[in-house]
C-alpha cells in the first residue's frame, strides 16, 4: 500500500499500484463493536498495525487476512449508523481511490500515513490536546535518493552485526505529534537495515523482530554471546510537545575508539542521505552501549516531537533512507575497520 488518509471532511483518500483491483466490504457490527469497512487490494504489508482513531473512527488497522493481500478496516464507534449503501469507493485514476464517509457523522480529524498525492501532506493523528495547525508538518524531500544498490560493499560472510530496534512490547519509548510510537519507528528502521546488511553478506542479528518487550541485558547478553562485531540500537528522541522546534539527529558512542569511529561512519551518512540538523556524534552512558564488549553505537533517528523529523518520519519513504543511510554506515565501517 503506498497510502492512505482520512481528511477532515470525512473523505478516506487511498494510493497504490497501479492498476491493482479493490474489493470493498462491509460489516454492521452489533453490541460492543461498532459498524467496520475494509477495502482489500494485492500486497503484503511490511508492518501489520493498529492505529488509533478519533471522532467516529474508533480504530485503522493495517494487515493481511491471507498471504499477498492487504487489508485495511476502519472501524467506527460502537452504535455509530452507517448505511452502506452510500458507501462508494470510486478509482480517481490508475493508483488512487477515494471514498466518501457520511457527512452527518462529523467530527472528522485528518490523519494517515505517506503521501497520497505527493503534494498535500498527510498530518498524522493528533495526542490528546493537540491542536491541529499548532505544528506545520510538512515532509521534506532527502538530500539525495539512496537505493540499495549504493550501499558500499564489504566481504562476504565475514562481518556479524546486532541490530537492537528499541523499546517494544508495552514499553512504547517515546511518543511524539500525532501519537507515532517509538517502537513502532524503529522497529521498521532495524528491519529493513538487518535486510540491507545480509544483502551485502552481512550476519545480521535482531534483538527483536516484533513487537515484543525484551529487557536490557537479555539485549546485551544477546550481543555479547553472539561474536559481533559490532551493536547498533536504534532509536527516536522526544522531548516535549511544546517544543517542536527542536529537531535533529545525534548519534552515540561509549569511550571506545572503534566505537566513535562507528557512531561516526553512521552519523556521516545520515547526514549525506537526509535532511536533518546536525546535533553531532557524542559520548553517551546507555547501558547497551556500555555494557556490550564490540564496538556499539546508539543512534537517535531524530524528534518524534520536532515539527520537521516528525513530518519527515511518518514517510515511508524517509525512513526508508534513514535504513539505507545506517545500512551504508554500518557498512563504510566495517570496510575500514575491517
Amino acid at each position: 500500500m503506498g497510502a492512505w488518509r482520512i481528511n477532515a471532511d470525512g473523505v478516506l483518500e487511498l494510493r497504490t499500484t497501479p492498476n491493482v483491483n479493490l474489493t470493498a466490504s462491509f460489516d454492521a457490527g452489533g453490541g460492543n463493536r461498532g459498524p467496520r469497512l475494509w477495502i482489500d487490494f494485492p500486497g503484503t504489508p511490511t508492518r501489520p498495525r493498529n492505529i488509533a482513531g478519533a471522532g467516529p473512527i474508533r480504530q485503522v488497522r493495517i494487515g493481511a487476512p491471507e498471504p499477498g493481500i492487504t487489508r485495511l478496516v476502519i472501524e467506527f464507534l460502537p452504535g455509530t449508523q452507517l448505511d452502506p449503501t452510500q458507501l462508494k469507493l470510486e478509482g480517481v485514476d490508475s493508483n488512487n481511490w477515494k471514498l466518501q464517509l457520511p457527512n452527518q457523522l462529523g467530527g472528522f480529524i485528518a490523519f494517515g500515513e505517506g503521501n497520497v498525492d505527493r503534494v498535500d501532506p498527510v498530518v498524522p493523528m493528533p495526542l490528546p490536546g493537540y491542536k491541529p495547525g499548532e505544528t506545520q508538518l510538512s515532509p521534506r524531500p532527502p538530500l539525495r535518493t539512496m537505493q540499495a544498490s549504493d550501499l558500499p560493499q564489504v566481504n562476504r560472510g565475514r562481518f556479524r552485526i546486532v541490530i537492537d530496534p528499541g523499546h517494544g512490547g508495552p514499553d512504547p519509548g517515546a511518543v511524539g505529534i500525532g501519537g507515532n510510537q517509538e517502537k513502532d519507528v524503529v522497529l521498521e528502521i532495524s528491519l529493513q537495515v538487518a535486510e540491507l546488511l545480509r544483502s551485502r553478506g552481512v550476519e545480521a542479528l535482531l534483538t527483536r523482530s516484533g513487537d515484543i518487550d525484551v529487557d536490557l541485558p537479555p539485549r546485551v547478553q544477546l550481543a555479547n554471546n553472539s561474536g559481533a562485531d559490532a551493536f547498533v540500537s536504534i532509536h527516536a528522541n522526544a522531548l516535549s510537545m511544546s517544543r517542536p522546534d527542536v529537531n535533529g539527529l545525534e548519534t552515540f558512542y561509549f569511550q571506545s575508539l572503534q566505537g566513535r569511529n562507528l557512531a561516526s561512519a553512521i552519523h556521516s551518512s545520515l547526514l549525506k542521505t537526509v535532511r536533518r540538523t546536525n546535533r553531532g556524534v557524542k559520548e553517551g552512558r546507555f547501558y547497551v552501549i556500555k555494557a556490550t564488549r564490540m564496538p556499539s553505537s546508539l543512534v537517535e533517528v531524530g524528534f518524534l516531537t520536532g515539527s520537521d523529523d516528525a513530518a519527515d518520519m511518518i514517510d515511508p519513504a524517509h525512513r526508508r533512507q534513514l535504513s539505507l543511510a545506517i545500512a551504508a554506515g554500518i557498512l563504510d565501517y566495517l570496510r575500514l575497520e575491517g
